[in-house]
């Protein structure tokens, strides 16, 4: 059974009342949604919001209201759980910035470097070749993804959140992770090799 036959089962048992049909897909759901609350929340505002929050939110208001969902496929029982985690880091911004606006405190944004010059991007993967995002945002294999994604070392997924997801320069990635730019590159290209050896051992890759 492919993965979207699986959760769609697992779907279908959790709406009979099986309880651990219903843990069991929230578990298998749990490192996508943690990959896309990851995506949605700002760089600005990272230092503010820790994802994990969200993502437990998320999980709890879905397990909540399973019996209101009216889908039937993976693609819609996906799109309902982005749908959650949007209104609830929305509402966290709107939280965020209301105090801060009631402090009367000026923060300083967040001043996005300026893209490298084209001749440093030694170690950068060719037009044709989509980043992580953008086959998540795109629904195609989000939950392998997601946990091929959740497999890698801490530093290997940062460098991917800050790369290929914020697509931060090399320089700013460096500054973030208090590495030189050479070592940054290098551990961002191990980082994208581990996850496509990651990839290519799923059964149905």
């Amino acid at each position: 059974m492919d993965e979207k036959s699986v959760l769609v089962d697992l779907l279908n048992k959790a709406r009979d009342g099986d309880d651990a049909a219903r843990d069991e897909l929230f578990d298998k759901c749990r490192n996508y949604v943690n990959f896309v609350a990851r995506t949605q929340v700002e760089s600005w505002l990272q230092a503010k919001v820790d994802a994990s929050d969200l993502v437990q939110q998320t999980l709890l208001e879905a397990h909540r209201g399973l019996d209101g969902f009216r889908g039937n496929t993976e693609d819609e029982w996906l799109a309902w759980l982005r749908r959650i985690l949007t209104n609830n880091t929305t509402d966290f911004v709107r939280r965020y910035k209301g105090a801060e606006k009631r402090r009367a405190t000026k923060e300083v944004p967040l001043q996005m470097p300026m893209g490298d010059n084209s001749q440093d991007f030694f170690f950068e993967p060719s037009a044709d070749i989509e980043s992580p995002s953008q086959i998540v945002m795109q629904h195609e294999r989000e939950i392998l993804l997601a946990d091929a994604i959740a497999q890698l070392s801490e530093d290997h997924q940062e460098v991917v959140m800050l790369r290929n997801v914020q697509k931060l320069p090399f320089d700013e990635v460096a500054r973030r992770m208090d590495r030189t730019r050479p070592a940054v590159q290098m551990l961002w290209m191990r980082a994208l090799k581990r996850l496509e050896q990651i990839l290519k051992e799923q059964p149905d890759d």
